[in-house]
């Protein structure tokens, strides 16, 4: 089985033995082994990392691995194995196959690809994040956005990297979330609760080394999932909360699960090596109605 566009896992795919068998051609046969292995091993991996996130639950709860052992038909030292290996139950928070971390790109005066404009912190944004993929033995994909930035947001396991000015389609996604948001005026763009009216400008313009950013899990536009979405007021911004995602993932999992969140994020770094110094959580977490 393999997870469908909704974030669940779709029914068992049979696999047809004797259909691979008759293929005659020995390179389309050796493909669809390869197919029918891959879909399988991607539901076997999902299964074992649910399977461990029930588990760290029950351990949770104050059961003792011998107990556990006993409720779900095992031995406690097969427990005790399960629990310090598979997959980590906080995976989840990005995806559950092969990510597409798509990153906003823009035009500047005389270049025309958007491939060689992306700005630095932005792909620093993105190895970040594919680091803490590979770690969680998750692969991931680039993608650039071109302008004028309509990213295709009805796909499973997607991760957008960019602010609303860059990717306009997506600022217009984030208005369903009733908490956080993105605003601008005559002194430029900020972030703002909807609820307070409480602004939230970036240092940055008055000449210190902080900035913020929005964190979120948002819904797809044809409502069958979601998508985690990071960017910040400026390009340090969203570096931060790419960090903030990278330290805190296994706090916001326990927090969050599968549905969906914002937060604000803030971050401090060294201007003269745009590196990120420290991150911290700007406001607590907004838990929306609904999940993956």
């Amino acid at each position: 089985m393999s997870p469908d566009k909704t974030g669940e896992l779709e029914r068992p795919v049979e696999i047809s033995h004797s259909g691979v068998v008759e293929i005659r051609d020995p390179g389309a046969r050796a493909r669809k082994a390869s197919e029918l292995i891959d879909e399988h091993q991607a539901a076997v991996n999902e299964l074992s990392r649910l399977r461990r996130a029930a588990l760290d639950e029950m351990v949770s709860q104050g059961m003792t691995q011998t107990q556990i052992a006993g409720v779900v038909g095992m031995t406690r030292a097969r427990v005790s194995q399960l629990l310090s290996s598979g997959p980590r139950p906080e995976r989840a928070m990005l995806g559950t196959g092969e990510l597409t971390i798509a990153v906003g790109g823009k035009f500047e005066a005389g270049k025309q690809d958007p491939y060689a404009v992306v700005s630095a912190e932005m792909l620093a944004a993105y190895e970040k994040l594919s680091v803490l993929a590979r770690r969680l033995g998750l692969t991931s994909e680039y993608e650039v956005v071109p302008p004028p930035g309509m990213v295709d947001l009805n796909r499973a396991n997607l991760i957008v990297i960019g602010s609303p000015r860059i990717l306009p389609f997506v600022g217009q996604v984030v208005a369903a979330d009733t908490r956080f948001g993105f605003r601008a005026d005559d002194d430029g763009h900020y972030l703002v609760n909807h609820q307070t009216g409480e602004a939230f400008r970036s240092p940055s313009d008055s000449g210190e080394p902080v900035d913020y950013g929005y964190l979120g899990r948002l819904p797809r536009p044809d409502g069958r999932g979601t998508f985690l979405y990071l960017a910040g007021i400026h390009a340090m911004g969203t570096l931060g909360v790419a960090r903030y995602l990278h330290d805190h993932l296994d706090e916001l999992y326990r927090e969050v699960k599968n549905r969906r969140f914002s937060l604000l994020v803030a971050c401090t770094y060294d201007p003269r090596k745009r590196t990120i110094e420290k991150v911290e959580a700007l406001t607590s977490i907004h838990r929306g109605e609904g999940g993956s």
